[in-house]
């Protein structure tokens, strides 16, 4: 891949602010532009749920319920987060699953540190061009919605894996409580109800011969059963991952993808392994940033961000004020940048991780930052001389028990009800995550992500994710657990929940529902919630040249911080049904 330099290519740069090297003072606002903190937008008022001993924070009560239960009953950090993802996949089946993959990341009591990738894989008879026509163009929603749309799934062997590692309560213990959640059914929110009858179309066209899922119309307060699904995770309960990998789970399974012609095989089942990780690690302003490795390209990207900005004083600046928000937005765009050239899976290709975040190239990247103009994206390449070779309906949970065991775990169908594809007699929903290849260099995938060769189509590859998994300590002592899902603004949601609270001394509930901003380079427009920003800051970042985008909130952004007195803070994103709960 041919690749250009990051400088820019439009004259008048001798104004340009130049980074400080490595381990210098942090930069005062003044120093590179005028701070406007008068412009800052005001934090809103919110309280945290406060426990003494242990935490859960997920994105549906019932499965926050049932993870503190767990809790409760002399499980662990791990046992919860097992039972936390089988109830997520029946009490939100947008996002929570058993037909897709995600990321597990653990700090333990004592230390020690781990980083579980079930990523989804794609299936053998995958091939790099299967979602363009004769002409070489891109099939319209051939990799989002469908049976070919989905790669091999690996939460149940993710949690399997996961638990046989750490866990503690037998494995029949941690799953029960999902059979009899789907058996016995529960209350529809009015969210889940409203996303259950704006798919219906899709559940039909995909599903003609069955009625699962569907009704005309869902109300919330409705009780819904799944007793299908029941039946699978039972098989799971009694069998571990080969009641899914295996027997009638995975008989039906091909059975389907036969009926609407996918390309998942017994085979792919059967080979499909989870991978255990070295975690990344960073800095920031005094804490350890542990997060995920490729084939995320979340914590690479994060990593890179908070190198950028840790010379920048942002607390100063004031909360979205124009500065702070033209220091943060010139950042992510040139790590989008990077993540669409050389980002993919580490067992397909070699992904330049350590030049990636090596301090110097990520301050040199920041000294074509112009004080105060926006740099055009057409303007921003990938960094050089580094070799060459990357939904909103995620979920996320985090867990603190009373040993201090912590897990931040982030998993996904990719798309709201992935590929819209409902297993016939098996009762769960399939993935789209064959979306997250690239699947022709340089077009936008769903979340308008592009990449290149780095992330292409390969048999039995893990599709790049954003997702973005973290853990922060200080002083060697849990600080802060924090992920969301939200597609490409996974990573700059976590960036956000992390300055949040470091920078600006948010609480956990206020740094969750505080409305965000989000930049990915291309498209080349900073993305706004309501009342993120005041009129004259929106004034003033046009005026510099951004263009701004309204945009409907997105992200469900989950955080547990540990307070000095050990007193643990959670916050639970106000934009779902997200809940924070322990004891």
């Amino acid at each position: 891949m041919k690749h250009f330099s990051y400088l820019l290519l439009a004259a008048g740069l001798a104004a340009c602010t130049t980074a400080p090297p490595a381990g210098s003072p942090a930069v005062s606002a003044t120093a590179t532009a005028p701070a406007s903190p008068s412009l800052a937008a005001p934090v809103p008022a919110a309280t945290p749920v406060v426990t003494q001993k242990a935490m859960v924070v997920s994105a549906h009560p019932e499965a926050t319920r049932i993870g503190v239960e767990v809790l409760q009953r002399g499980g662990n950090a791990y046992d919860a987060a097992v039972a936390v993802q089988f109830a997520l996949a029946v009490a939100l089946p947008v996002a929570g699953n058993i037909g897709g993959g995600g990321f597990a990341l653990y700090r333990g009591a004592d230390g020690q540190t781990g980083a579980l990738d079930f990523r989804e894989t794609a299936p053998a008879a995958a091939t790099r061009d299967m979602y363009l026509d004769a002409a070489g163009n891109v099939v319209p929603n051939l990799s989002t919605r469908g049976h070919r749309a989905a790669g091999v799934p690996g939460t149940v062997a993710g949690m399997w894996a996961l638990h046989r590692r750490l866990g503690k309560l037998p494995w029949k213990e941690v799953v029960e409580p999902a059979v009899q959640l789907a058996a016995r059914g529960l209350a529809l929110t009015a969210k889940e109800a409203a996303g259950l009858n704006g798919q219906q179309k899709d559940f039909a066209q995909f599903n003609p011969t069955s009625a699962y899922l569907r009704n005309t119309p869902w109300q919330a307060g409705e009780t819904i059963k799944y007793p299908e699904l029941a039946r699978t995770l039972g098989r799971i309960r009694d069998q571990g991952a080969a009641g899914f990998y295996a027997g009638e789970t995975a008989d039906l399974l091909v059975a389907e993808m036969k009926r609407g012609g996918g390309i998942i095989t017994k085979a792919d089942l059967a080979a499909y392994q989870p991978r255990w990780r070295t975690p990344l690690q960073g800095r920031y302003r005094g804490y350890a940033v542990l997060t995920f490795p490729p084939p995320s390209s979340g914590g690479v990207a994060l990593l890179q961000l908070l190198q950028m900005l840790e010379p920048y004083n942002l607390r100063p600046a004031g909360w979205h004020a124009p500065q702070a928000v033209h220091w943060l937005t010139e950042a992510e765009r040139r790590v989008y940048a990077d993540r669409a050239t050389y980002l993919g899976d580490p067992d397909f290709g070699r992904v330049p991780v350590a030049q990636l975040l090596d301090t110097a190239y990520n301050r040199r990247r920041m000294t074509t930052l112009q004080p105060r103009r926006a740099t055009p994206s057409a303007q921003v390449a990938a960094g050089t001389g580094l070799p060459g070779y990357e939904s909103d309906q995620t979920t996320h949970y985090n867990i603190v028990d009373a040993q201090g065991n912590a897990v931040s775990c982030t998993t996904t169908l990719n798309g709201a009800y992935g590929s819209k594809v409902v297993v016939a007699g098996a009762g769960f929903l399939l993935n789209n995550e064959m979306d997250d290849f690239s699947s022709k260099a340089g077009t936008p995938n769903l979340y308008g992500l592009v990449g290149g060769a780095a992330n292409a189509i390969a048999p039995g590859k893990r599709m790049l994710s954003s997702m973005t998994p973290a853990i922060l300590t200080k002083n060697n002592k849990l600080a802060l657990v924090i992920g969301t899902p939200g597609g490409s603004t996974i990573i700059t949601s976590v960036l956000q929940g992390i300055i949040n609270v470091v920078d600006y001394g948010q609480n956990a509930q206020q740094a969750v529902a505080a409305p965000r901003l989000h930049h990915q380079w291309l498209p080349d427009q900073l993305d706004v919630e309501a009342g993120a920003l005041l009129p004259a800051a929106q004034d003033t970042l046009r005026a510099r040249g951004y263009q701004l985008n309204a945009r409907s909130p997105w992200g469900r952004l989950e955080i547990i911080r540990v307070l000095p007195d050990g007193l643990l803070e959670g916050g639970a994103d106000p934009r779902g049904d997200d809940n924070a709960a322990g004891y």
